[in-house]
Parts: C-alpha cells; structure tokens; sequence
C-alpha cells in the first residue's frame, strides 16, 4: 500500500458524519466526490433542507453527488469515473450494494457508533445507552454484505457521563469516531493495519426505533427505566400517558427505596419531579413534555397541570 494520498469518496448524511468529512477536508488526502441523501422536506413549512454534510462540502467546494438509487448502473459508473482508493462511509444512510463495496482497491470502511459487535444495526448510540454499557464508543470496519459485520480495523471508547443521553453522547462519539478514522487512513498508508475478525457470538442488534416504542413499561426496574429515558432523548423520547395524554419524559434519577404501591403509581409530586414506583426502585422525573408544549422542569409543569399523588401514569399493561 502506498504512502501517497489516497483518493477518496466519502459517503455520510447526518451530523454525525461531519467530523469524519472534516478531518478528511483537512487531511492529507484527496476526496474526489462526496455522496449524501437528497434534500428533505423538514420542519412545519416542510421546506427542502440539505443534509449537514451536503452543506460542509459545498462550503468547501467538492462535488456532491444525491443520488435517488444507489444500486443501478449508472450510479456504479459514476463512481468508477471517480476512480476511488477507498469509500469512506459514516452514517449514509443506505446499504451499499456488492458492486460498490468492490469498486474501490482498498474497498469500503465505516465509521459506526458503537463497540461492535455490540449493537449492529442502525441505532448503535441510543442502544448502547439503553443497555447501561459502562463503555461506549466507536469502530471502523472493513465493510462486507452483512450489517455491521465486517472485519475491525479500529476501535476507540470512552466511559458515558451517569446522566448521558443519546443527544449528549451523540457529538462525543461523532467526533471520536473521526478521529478514529484518521487514525485508520494512517495505517492503511503505512501498511500498518490490524484486523480482527468480529465475535458473532458477541453479537447484538440496535434496530431503529419507531416514533411510538417508548411508550413506558413501569413493571421494569428503575435503573432499566433510566437508562431506556435517557436513549430515547431526543427521539423518540420515552412517554407515559396522563388522562389520554401524552407526556414525554426526561432528565430521569433513581432513587433507591422501595414502595408498596404497584408500579406506574405517582408517590410525589413537588419541585424536584414526579416520583414513580416500579417493579424495583422509584424513578424521579425532573424533566417532561406536556402535547403541544414546550420541554419543562417537572416544578413548572405541576403549576399548570397538577396531579393527585397516588394517580396512575399509564404505560405499558397499566
């Protein structure tokens, strides 16, 4: 492998690819083509908005290519045209076909939000989160067919903030994954590369979530409860229901006692939250999202909805 700059075209979307597609914009190689989704409609207006990493490669005036299909000949062609050493992935979007998984020398390389083979799929940061791992972090792996199967090239993690959530932890491992990535590139040029196959075994899955999932289950423990909030912040957010109402839930802290009222039951409602039984523990919300309103402490909250302690937050078989 060569010591030269490679030439690269970089595949991502989202924020979280942008780290990535900037340490590449100032490193030493050369990025011949940037592909990301099509604009979307986004916000009440449902105006066309351009993906985050549409708008840093036109700031820096590489061609960006928004292909509708990625699997057809054409789109195949175009690449070529491009003649990659190597396609760097992060959060694109779409699964790339066989014939462009082969189209580069060095093939294709994604950059994934989390210890792989923990959380294969297309919600690695809230998974993680969800399932209390102590580390988190990011990989780059040699792409193949599978989902987040491919051989490891890198790893990097960090140890979560008690209170972390997917919104926070977010940018964190975005910025750890580019800097994994350069990491990456320079053994590739070295020829200096460590690969390690993935532990099936190991294996688990973090599918996406749909808007409804997080509706709660208060027959779980606290700490369980804790950890599913704080993954679902920002979205789709973990929710109770309150006289047919929807009431998002946030900022979550659990405190160790028990109760002797069936989970789901409200056993204090004042300035420092809502205080909830569940099957082990009591959960205190500080934050929640009334419909239609604005994200609030639970103190402001009580003022315009107050509640009855001893009432029920409906969720899950409650």
């Amino acid at each position: 492998m060569s010591k030269s700059p490679l030439r690269i075209i970089f595949m991502g979307t989202p924020d979280f690819a942008v780290p990535s597609l900037e340490a590449l914009i100032n490193g030493p190689d050369q990025i011949n083509g940037v592909v990301t989704q099509p604009d979307r409609p986004k916000g009440r207006s449902r105006k066309l908005s351009a993906p985050p990493v549409k708008e840093l490669a036109e700031r820096h005036h590489l061609e960006v290519l928004q292909p509708d299909k990625i699997k057809t000949k054409q789109f195949t062609h175009t690449l070529q045209n491009f003649k990659p050493d190597i396609i760097v992935v992060a959060a694109y979007g779409r699964i790339l076909p066989p014939q462009i998984l082969s189209l580069p020398r060095h093939g294709c390389i994604n950059v994934h939000g989390s210890l792989l083979p923990r959380h294969r799929g297309a919600a690695p940061i809230q998974w993680s989160i969800i399932k209390g791992d102590p580390r988190v972090g990011v990989t780059i792996i040699q792409m193949d067919e599978g989902m987040d199967t491919g051989h490891i090239l890198n790893q990097a993690s960090i140890t979560p903030e008690t209170d972390e959530t997917a919104g926070t932890l977010y940018p964190k491992l975005a910025e750890l994954g580019s800097q994994a990535l350069m990491e990456t590139l320079d053994q590739l040029r070295t020829q200096s590369l460590t690969v390690t196959t993935q532990d099936n075994d190991l294996a688990t899955a973090a599918p996406m979530f749909a808007k409804n999932d997080g509706l709660i289950d208060w027959n779980k423990p606290a700490q369980q409860l804790d950890c599913l909030i704080r993954g679902l912040d920002p979205w789709p957010t973990a929710f109770c229901k309150i006289k047919g109402k929807k009431l998002q839930l946030y900022s979550p802290e659990v405190i160790h006692q028990d109760s002797s009222q069936k989970p789901g039951i409200l056993l204090r409602a004042d300035r420092t939250g809502l205080l909830v039984s569940t099957s082990h523990s009591c959960l205190l919300i500080r934050e929640v999202k009334p419909e239609g309103k604005k994200r609030m402490d639970a103190a402001d909250f009580l003022n315009g909805y107050p509640l009855e302690v001893g009432s029920l937050l409906s969720g899950k078989d409650s």
